[in-house]
C-alpha cells in the first residue's frame, strides 16, 4: 500500500481554506459545507469539517478487506470499521505507536 491521500480536520473550514489559498495559493473542488478538496497543493488531500485533529495519512488499498486483515494481524487497532463514503470505502486504525491512520479503496 501507498501513501495516497491527506485529510485536514477544521472546526472553521472556511477559514482553513482562506489560510491555504491565500498563504500557499491552493485551490479547492467545493464538496459543500463538509468537505473541501485540494486541487493543486502537490498531492491528493482535503479538507473536512470537524474537531482539530492532527493531519490523518490515507493509504489506498486495492482490497480493503485484505488491508484490515493485514493491519490488525500486524497489531493495528481499529478505531473505525469500514464505511462508505462518495467514492469508496474506508476503515481507520492506530497502529501500536499511537498514529492515527486510514485505508480507502474504490470498491
Amino acid at each position: 500500500m501507498q501513501i495516497d491521500y491527506l485529510e485536514f480536520s477544521s472546526p472553521d473550514i472556511a477559514a482553513t481554506k482562506d489560510f491555504f489559498g491565500r498563504a500557499f495559493g491552493w485551490s479547492f473542488n467545493d464538496y459543500g459545507p463538509e468537505y473541501q478538496e485540494l486541487a493543486d497543493a502537490g498531492i491528493s488531500g482535503g479538507i473536512a469539517a470537524a474537531p482539530l485533529a492532527p493531519p490523518l495519512v490515507i493509504l489506498k488499498a486495492d482490497d480493503l478487506e485484505s488491508a484490515l486483515a493485514r493491519v490488525t494481524a500486524a497489531g493495528a487497532t481499529i478505531t473505525k470499521p469500514i464505511f462508505a463514503f462518495p467514492g469508496g470505502r474506508r476503515f481507520h486504525f492506530r497502529e501500536p505507536g499511537g498514529t492515527e491512520m486510514a485505508v480507502w479503496s474504490e470498491a
